[in-house]
């Protein structure tokens, strides 16, 4: 977790923003990192970072649109080196927080907190640390719904536990939340909503910094209408998507492959799930679009495995947590990634997640 040191300083800069700007992995962490950061102090216009692995120099551009005078940078673990040009050129303070091993070389100039680099190591979602920060107890709901997304359940969960006892479930499993309860049926309705367009995203992102209770998303009315009718559209097809993947199913195997090809990336929800659903195997999810496939791991120190079968393909890129991942190829390198992802994980002993 934040020392007391980094919360004070990190609230130090939230009161002096007086026009920030929210930069934030696109995903359940990275929203509800900016949710709590945002309602806290009242003020500032987030933006979803969907370029991967690098928040890349083009989104300096939002920080002169939006006449900005403080940046955040939220669950992102690589920012281009020509973002941070442009942001100490016109001297804009900055602040990133993260829970990534570091990858990058770290500005001067920025204030950068990482759990991962401070004497008690941690890695905590970013929405933990976030939470840490604003205490405040009427956005509990978006605290959880940020950790069980990220596999992880913090020690305030009890406190939602006593104050919506309707919307959870007891377990010691994360994913059982996210998949059972109803705010885990929350957090994926929010999953679901980073994938609309940005316009949407926008409206969304408003609504949630209205909504007072997590009853205002649950209960399906004219102010969420676009949310709900872009959810049911994604999750249909990520349920058919999620069958034929678990129709791939071969208990003999120590690896679950499954590939698809489409515009909007459901890779992550699928590999996730499917690790729930097979706690013993490596699952492998790519997702075929244009030239370039993307991928999705999950399993035992999958982030040492991924390394090393991206070694020696041209432009091929991984990384993440230990037993998370993400990465990208050439199309013509699948069965090449493909055989050497085998190769690594015959010689190592399976365990259970």
């Amino acid at each position: 977790m934040l020392t007391t040191k980094q919360i004070s300083d990190i609230r130090e800069h939230l009161e002096k923003a007086q026009n920030p700007i929210f930069f934030y992995d696109n995903d359940q962490d990275g929203l509800c990192s900016f949710l709590l950061l945002a309602k806290y102090i009242g003020r500032g216009k987030g933006v979803a970072v969907k370029s991967y692995p690098e928040m890349d120099a083009n989104y300096f551009k939002k920080v002169l649109e939006l006449n900005s005078d403080y940046i955040f940078v939220l669950d992102k673990p690589v920012v281009a080196e020509g973002f941070w040009k442009e942001a100490e050129q016109h001297n804009i303070p900055s602040v990133w927080i993260d829970h990534h091993d570091v990858q990058c070389q770290i500005p001067g100039f920025v204030d950068y907190y990482n759990v991962m680099l401070n004497k008690k190591k941690s890695n905590e979602p970013v929405t933990a640390l976030c939470y840490q920060i604003t205490n405040k107890k009427e956005d509990l709901w978006i605290a959880i719904a940020g950790c069980i997304s990220d596999k992880y359940i913090p020690d305030f969960y009890k406190d939602f536990q006593e104050k919506y006892p309707e919307l959870s479930v007891k377990s010691n499993n994360a994913f059982d939340i996210l998949y059972k309860s109803q705010i885990g049926k929350i957090a994926r309705i929010l999953g679901f909503g980073l994938k609309d367009s940005v316009t949407n995203v926008v409206r969304m992102q408003k609504f949630l910094l209205d909504s007072k209770n997590p009853y205002d998303l649950l209960e399906e009315n004219n102010k969420n209408k676009t949310i709900y009718n872009n959810f049911n559209k994604n999750f249909n097809k990520y349920n058919n998507l999620l069958d034929k993947a678990k129709a791939s199913y071969n208990p003999k195997e120590k690896i679950l492959f499954f590939q698809y090809a489409g515009e909007t990336s459901l890779s992550a929800d699928i590999s996730n799930e499917l690790s729930y659903l097979y706690p013993s195997k490596y699952i492998v999810v790519f997702r075929v679009y244009g030239v370039k496939v993307n991928i999705s791991m999950r399993g035992k120190d999958v982030k040492d495995i991924i390394i090393e079968a991206i070694e020696g393909l041209e432009n091929a890129r991984g990384g993440g947590h230990q037993d998370a991942v993400g990465g990208q190829i050439k199309i013509e390198d699948i069965e090449k990634f493909r055989e050497k992802l085998e190769n690594i994980i015959s010689t190592k002993k399976i365990h259970s997640l």
